[in-house]
């Protein structure tokens, strides 16, 4: 009796899962894996599927629309008409607008900021120049020599009479104890954690997490790109465990797109609306360059970046460069690589010779004897870490920001991504990746092929974990 009752339970909530994957699995193959389990692993396969193959991330209803708000739409007079592009790139600027909905901005302002060096002292200066309001999102934040500059600079901020909102990824800066949270809170900074909670029914949310790494001062000045806060991303840093990464200072047009960014991210974690006047600015021309911000997450945002990318690889004519700590992209954006190597694109793939997971270079070693790698020519750079995020196309094109080349960054994270259409711009990166490559060391097929077999097993069986690397 006993046997039979739960027989039919699991028959009832197998048949229950496998409902739910026929109605919102796209993936052929993830809805047929989700369905085995199910009825193969009676109710723990149900429990996983509900765990982590539900996208519970609905933020329809609750999204700050920055489109709605007179003062901070974007006037005729910055706004790019993509008509103005060659023809080979006009089309991937028409793509960003359809999938994104953001249109492409002129009279831009980029620098980059190699290291944070370069990038904190100018992003310390812009906290203590705050006059009205200063807005950050980071998924690492450290309680070291950096970051308590950081928190320093926002504490006196506040005290001074600045709006300040500092929203941190609920893993990335600590799940079980966060000093920073803690020293922030207790002194007037209004601080939160991103998809952080202890009920154990939404420990699920563990899995997604908020990649972002923005600053926004007074609406007018902006930051990002791929560097945390913490003192391994400095000279004086613990060599053993520095990290190698490049951000940018951003002013103009562009900078309100980073703030709805953050905006829609901190309504979603606080319910609170910042929709006061401090926190934007008229947008106002204040360079040359043509740019656009897009957000991607595991809401209606879901695939943004990935669809800009795999359009970019498809109409490349001439020669692509990718720089990624982690390479482990899934059978889209390899789909696109390939052809693009097939049709005679020149690939410059620049990886971390060790980066600083160990079983992310497994996966990616085994990932990477699936290329074409006589299409693709692959660098590994040495030691220190490298977790610089580039990309650029033709020299005409490049994206920056926070995503990285993998699944997680495409389909499960939170990121922020800038695509740029500026040649003297596109040339500076160039210039970087170029830097790069010269001090790397080429991998080829026939070192992938040589892996003694336990090692190609190893590493085959890290792939696997691909989706949630």
């Amino acid at each position: 009796m006993f046997l039979g009752t739960l027989t039919i339970l699991h028959i009832i909530v197998a048949a229950s899962v496998t409902g739910h994957v026929l109605l919102h699995k796209t993936n052929v193959r993830a809805a047929a894996g989700w369905i085995g389990l199910a009825w193969l692993s009676p109710f723990f396969g149900a429990l996983i599927y509900s765990a982590f193959g539900i996208n519970r991330v609905a933020r329809r209803a609750s999204r700050f629309n920055r489109d709605r708000r007179p003062d901070t739409e974007i006037p005729a007079s910055l706004r790019f008409d993509t008509g103005e592009l060659p023809d080979g790139i006009q089309i991937l600027a028409e793509v960003g607008g359809r999938a994104t909905g953001v249109p492409l901005t002129r009279g831009n302002d980029i620098a980059m900021l190699c290291g944070g060096d370069e990038a904190y002292p100018a992003m310390l200066a812009a906290i203590a120049g705050a006059r009205r309001s200063i807005a950050l999102a980071t998924f690492i934040f450290r309680p070291d020599e950096v970051g308590t500059a950081f928190v320093d600079a926002l504490i006196a901020a506040r005290q001074r009479g600045v709006e300040v909102r500092v929203l941190v990824d609920g893993i990335g800066s600590g799940y079980f104890v966060s000093p920073v949270v803690r020293q922030l809170g207790a002194s007037g900074v209004s601080i939160r954690r991103f998809m952080h909670d202890w009920r154990p029914w939404r420990m699920s949310f563990v899995n997604l997490r908020n990649h972002k790494k923005l600053i926004i001062v007074d609406g007018e000045t902006g930051f990002a790109g791929g560097l945390n806060l913490g003192v391994e991303n400095t000279r004086i840093g613990f060599r053993r465990q520095a990290v190698d990464d490049v951000h940018f200072r951003l002013e103009g047009p562009i900078v309100p797109q980073l703030m709805a960014s953050f905006a829609e991210d901190w309504h979603f974690t606080t319910g609170e609306s910042l929709d006061d006047a401090i926190w934007w600015q008229a947008p106002e021309r204040r360079g040359t360059m043509v740019a656009r911000g897009i957000s991607s997450g595991p809401d209606e945002d879901f695939g943004s970046i990935e669809t800009i990318l795999a359009a970019a690889l498809s109409r490349a004519r001439h020669h692509i460069r990718i720089v990624t700590p982690y390479f482990l992209p899934d059978e889209r954006l390899n789909f696109a690589l390939n052809l693009a190597a097939l049709r005679g694109v020149r690939i410059d793939l620049v990886l971390p010779g060790r980066s600083n997971h160990l079983v992310m270079d497994w996966a990616m070693h085994a990932h990477l004897s699936f290329l074409p790698m006589d299409g693709i020519h692959c660098f590994m750079t040495p030691d220190p870490f490298d977790h610089s995020k580039l990309v650029t196309v033709d020299g005409i094109w490049c994206a920056i920001g926070s995503p990285n080349w993998d699944v997680r960054s495409m389909r499960l994270n939170f990121e922020f991504l800038v695509e740029c259409y500026d040649e003297t711009f596109v040339a500076v990166i160039d210039r970087l990746i170029g830097e790069k490559i010269a001090a790397a060391t080429p991998l080829t097929f026939d070192q992938l092929a040589s892996r003694r077999l336990i090692v190609k097993l190893r590493d085959a069986s890290a792939r696997l974990l691909l989706p949630y690397l």
